[in-house]
């Protein structure tokens, strides 16, 4: 839908004497201009909780499962049971010690995170956020990483969309972890093409010198979990992780919402 505005967010902090009634007649002025109808099929009832995302439509997701590649998480259509190395990043130099994505960008999935980016459908978000979350933070509380770090967008880029949807995903991810946000750590230096139609070599070099982290930053070996929407072939979240570890971070784990295949 060309033009979507997203309504008014939630405040995220309320005094508990009031919270429930305010929370109410939100929803309840919410529903008048939005009503609780799927988003994506138009038909099923969907609250904002879902993100406006029914449960027939939720059972098209489709979740990345074992097996899958233990350095870019790429999924694999086998009988694997241990773990492999894929043939596309086998002779890759990666920054990042692993990345992990929720959910396969296909169908449905991809559809969302288009609206959400491009047409600022943000009442997808809690949607989006649920996928991430369901796999991520079980799996991230092990490692025990010090820092969120979301993907920065080029600042003139920023203002067009008027928000970065990478530091919106990582906030509740960071939340859930209870660890710091950091959203001004890394900086996007340049201006870059569009990725979607370069090869893995041409994004590659397209990502070359792009990101600096602010100056001063002295990480001191912290484990970051850096956060995007979508990972393709790992180029843009390689060169973030490449700025991060010769500032001193420790572990670099790649999380996003959706895996591209």
């Amino acid at each position: 839908m060309a033009g979507e505005c997203a309504p008014a967010p939630i405040p995220a902090v309320v005094n508990p004497a009031w919270a429930n009634p305010l929370r109410d007649w939100f929803k309840a002025g919410l529903a008048l201009v939005y009503p609780e109808v799927c988003q994506v099929c138009g038909a099923a009832r969907s609250t904002a909780a879902e993100g406006f995302v029914c449960g027939a439509c939720q059972q098209q997701v489709r979740p990345v499962v074992p097996p899958f590649c233990r350095r870019c998480g790429l999924p694999f259509a086998g009988a694997l049971t241990g773990e492999f190395d894929c043939t596309n990043c086998r002779d890759l130099e990666f920054h990042f010690n692993s990345a992990r994505a929720a959910v396969i960008s296909q169908g449905l999935v991809r559809e969302v995170i288009l609206r959400y980016k491009y047409q600022r459908s943000l009442w997808f978000e809690p949607f989006l956020t649920g996928c991430l979350l369901r796999t991520a933070v079980p799996e991230l509380a092990a490692l025990r990483p010090s820092l969120v770090v979301p993907v920065p967008l080029h600042p003139v880029k920023e203002r067009e969309r008027e928000f970065n949807q990478a530091a919106r995903l990582a906030a509740p991810l960071a939340a859930a972890l209870g660890i710091p946000l950091n959203a001004t750590l890394l900086r996007r230096v340049s201006f870059t093409m569009t990725q979607t139609r370069l090869t893995r070599a041409e994004r590659a070099q397209n990502m070359a010198g792009v990101f600096a982290v602010q100056p001063g930053a002295r990480l001191q070996g912290q484990g970051i979990v850096l956060v995007d929407d979508v990972f393709t072939t790992g180029a843009t979240t390689n060169a973030c992780a490449r700025v991060l570890r010769a500032a001193g971070a420790g572990p670099v784990w790649v999380w996003t919402v959706a895996r591209g295949i």
